[in-house]
C-alpha cells in the first residue's frame, strides 16, 4: 500500500464512475473493460489523453478535449494501466 496514494485512486474512481454512463442511459459494468480492449485503441486514447495533458499543462485549456488537467490524468492512467493488464495477461491484439 505504500506505493499508492489513496487520494489519487478516489479521484480516479470518481472519474471512472462519471464514465460509466452510456448514451442510451444504461450504466455500463465497472468492471467492463477486463472482457477486452484492443491495444491499439488504449494506445490511440493514451496518446489523446496525453495531449490534453499536455495542452492543459500548457496554458490551453480551449485547445483540450478534457474537461481538467485531472480529468486528463485519469484518462492517461486508465489507459495506461489497460495497456499494461493486456501486455501482462498475453491477450493479443
Amino acid at each position: 500500500e505504500g506505493f499508492l496514494s489513496p487520494v489519487v485512486l478516489e479521484r480516479y474512481a470518481r472519474y471512472m464512475h462519471t464514465h460509466r454512463l452510456q448514451p442510451d442511459g444504461t450504466i455500463r459494468d465497472s468492471d467492463n473493460w477486463t472482457r477486452g480492449i484492443p491495444r491499439r485503441q488504449y494506445v490511440k486514447s493514451l496518446f489523446r489523453h496525453f495531449m490534453d495533458v499536455l495542452l492543459l499543462a500548457r496554458g490551453w485549456p480551449e485547445k483540450a478535449t478534457a474537461a481538467s488537467l485531472e480529468d486528463a490524468l485519469c484518462g492517461v492512467l486508465f489507459n495506461t494501466m489497460g495497456l499494461l493488464h493486456e501486455l501482462l495477461i498475453g491477450r493479443s491484439a
